[in-house]
């Protein structure tokens, strides 16, 4: 007994539509939430003034590096 031939082409353009259709579903959940949740523009990190830390504490310490910075905001 042998088993009938499958057919390549439709096996992976059902994988394809059902993998497009899981994404798309992933994105739209990714969107309420941002829209539930905006992000205020002021609460992100400045990158410029991380870098200058980076770099001040490579200057002051060079056997240091910096691992994590928080900003405490009162």
């Amino acid at each position: 007994m042998e088993a009938p031939p499958m057919n390549l082409v439709p096996i992976c353009a059902v994988a394809f539509a059902a993998v497009l259709a899981i994404l798309s579903i992933l994105a739209a959940i990714i969107s309420g939430i941002c829209r539930l949740f905006p992000v205020n523009a002021a609460d992100l990190p400045n990158p410029g003034a991380e870098e200058a830390v980076r770099q001040a504490v490579a200057k002051a310490f060079p056997d240091c590096r910096v691992a994590e910075i928080r900003e405490i905001k009162s």
